[in-house]
């Protein structure tokens, strides 16, 4: 849930503050990059669907290179790449352009090692929406399908933390994600130090899309 919502406040910031793509909903970003090919759009957005695409593979590399690790080192990597974004936001040390693609390659790099750290998906929701959906018109929803709806909604809510951030206190807006992920690494840590047990809900490297 907690990595759910903060997919959704990383993708609001970067949409909202850095130029209308996103860090982490690959598939959006493939729609932007075919409008902008034939000249819809706003100037420069090919460049940065570009970046987040390239950074988000690299980040879903990085992740399934990290899948023997425990869950907790990986969901720190991502929360230091989200907290240098949040640090360079705030601080204002994105003056250029450049600058900002460099800010959404942090951002998209570790949407893309968020994407490899679990099986059930935190950062895309189309398939998920969809078994869901498919699952009530059949009449066969079953006990864990409050924790799906659970998810769309956390997605929805980080959307919406971001997006109040960024009107209310603009330096603010990137530390929703980075506040969000540190609470997942949170729990990690206290659930391993109490158990002791891996976790059967890793990603690998051969896991499906």
């Amino acid at each position: 849930m907690l990595l759910s919502a903060a997919s959704g406040a990383a993708d609001a910031f970067v949409f909202l503050c850095v130029g209308q793509v996103f860090a982490g909903v690959m598939t959006g970003n493939l729609v932007l990059l075919g409008a902008s090919a034939a000249g819809a759009g706003e100037d420069g957005v090919a460049v940065r669907v570009v970046t987040a695409l390239t950074a988000y593979a690299c980040g879903a590399a990085s992740g399934a290179l990290m899948a023997r690790l425990p869950l907790a080192v990986v969901l720190l990597v991502e929360a230091v790449l989200l907290g240098a974004a949040a640090v360079l936001w705030g601080f204002g040390l994105v003056p250029s352009y450049g600058d900002r693609l460099g800010l959404l390659a942090l951002v998209s790099l570790a949407m893309g090692i968020q994407g490899r750290a679990r099986v059930t998906p935190t950062n895309y929701f189309t398939g998920t929406l969809t078994s869901l959906v498919g699952r009530a018109a059949a009449r066969e929803l079953g006990p864990g399908d409050g924790w799906v709806l659970g998810r769309l909604g956390a997605v929805v809510a980080g959307a919406g933390l971001a997006a109040v951030m960024e009107r209310w206190w603009s330096p603010g807006a990137a530390l929703g994600a980075v506040v969000l992920v540190a609470g997942a690494l949170a729990l990690e840590g206290g659930r391993r130090a109490g158990t002791g047990k891996p976790r059967p809900d890793r990603g690998n490297p051969a896991g499906a899309a």
